[in-house]
């Protein structure tokens, strides 16, 4: 719109130049006044109303429109000049922004909105800001990813081509092309092969190799990691969140029959279901999940007061980031702290995120996890 007016403006400064002077003021009305139809009411054009708009055109066709014709058509060319040359300025930084901030790629993120897993990989994007586009999974039917053989979520779609399964693959291929975009993201896939095994319950599982590590030339890790220890640190802390953390979060959301329910309540309201998996999720999963929670509590060895264990590894965390540290990165986070941000944020809004905000340490570096995802402020 503002090129297009700047066009406009340096047709008619052209026009004044090169046109007679009895005709100037005639084109300088055609121009300004004579189109106004296409763009509202005349009225709007003017403050000091019709008779005003009078004199204007008057003065325009005086004696003096020779001299004055030539100064208001310059003066109408350095206007549309500077007109074209900002909007052009503005949109080059548009486009940059766009670049920068989008990171050259075009994501989909396949997920369920309560999932631990896939709240990781949004804080990940939420935080470099890179824009994604989202598709709620159906945790019934799952009919939105029948075309995958994978058929757990989250599932990032790359430019429409390029497939990334596991969270922490997602997280560390991503992050990888952030640092040396000149590798492609199917490049970058082959560093974290897939093997499948057979777990102690008997169960064909998929692992992936390397997931943790960010993929570096020694420059690269000179740079992104200026101590030897950070490195080490980073992974140590995103195993600690997939291995240790994550499994705190069902046996304490669902602690008790009123917990169940509210969390059911939360994740029906926030999931994709029909009417009827909705009743069934909300009530017979409700009834579920406090069953299986018990389980759960049992295998992983968790005290009969399930909140202890929460407080403990949270305050364990907060422990090992200091009181030097804003975030275990240090001023900024790393991928661990954004890991622990994205298992925690699930149960926000439920009785056992109030508890744990409470009753440990962990408040003050939530919020500033919190700020810095809202502001994603790893976009630089």
């Amino acid at each position: 719109m503002a090129a297009a007016c700047s066009r406009t403006l340096c047709k008619v400064g052209w026009s004044i130049l090169e046109s007679p002077p009895a005709r100037r003021p005639g084109i300088v009305s055609s121009y300004l006044l004579g189109n106004v139809s296409t763009l509202g009411s005349r009225r709007a054009f003017g403050t000091g109303g019709t008779g005003y708009r009078s004199k204007l055109l008057s003065s325009l066709r005086t004696g003096r429109a020779g001299g004055g014709g030539r100064v208001l058509g310059c003066a109408v060319l350095v206007g549309a000049g500077l007109g074209l040359y900002h909007t052009g300025k503005f949109r080059l930084l548009a486009e940059e922004e766009t670049k920068v901030s989008g990171g050259g790629l075009k994501l989909i993120l396949y997920q369920y909105k309560t999932c631990p897993f896939c709240s990781k990989v949004r804080a990940f994007l939420d935080y470099h800001g890179l824009p994604y586009e989202i598709v709620e999974v159906n945790p019934v039917m799952r009919k939105e990813i029948k075309w995958s053989d994978y058929r757990k979520v989250p599932i990032l779609m790359v430019d429409g081509e390029v497939q990334l399964n596991d969270s922490t693959v997602i997280i560390s291929s991503l992050r990888t092309h952030l640092i040396n975009k000149e590798r492609s993201m199917a490049e970058i896939l082959q560093c974290y092969p897939a093997m499948k095994s057979v777990n102690d319950r008997g169960k064909e599982v998929t692992e992936y190799n390397n997931k943790y590590w960010v993929m570096l030339t020694e420059a690269e890790s000179l740079e992104l990691y200026s101590d030897k220890g950070m490195q080490k640190e980073e992974i140590k802390w995103r195993k600690w969140a997939d291995e240790w953390l994550v499994h705190l979060i069902s046996p304490n959301v669902y602690r008790t029959t009123g917990e169940a329910m509210a969390s059911f309540d939360y994740i029906v309201r926030e999931g994709k279901f029909s009417t009827m998996e909705g009743f069934f999720a909300k009530y017979v999963g409700a009834a579920a999940m406090y069953i299986i929670a018990k389980r759960l509590k049992s295998r992983h060895n968790l005290q009969d007061d399930v909140r202890e264990d929460l407080y403990k590894a949270v305050n364990d965390w907060v422990a090992a980031i200091g009181k030097k540290r804003k975030f275990m990165g240090g001023d900024q986070p790393n991928l661990a702290d954004l890991a622990v941000f994205g298992i925690l944020r699930v149960m926000e809004g439920l009785e056992a995120f109030d508890d744990m905000m409470k009753n440990s340490k962990v408040k003050p570096w939530y919020r500033r996890m919190e700020r810095a995802s809202l502001n994603h402020e790893g976009r630089t």
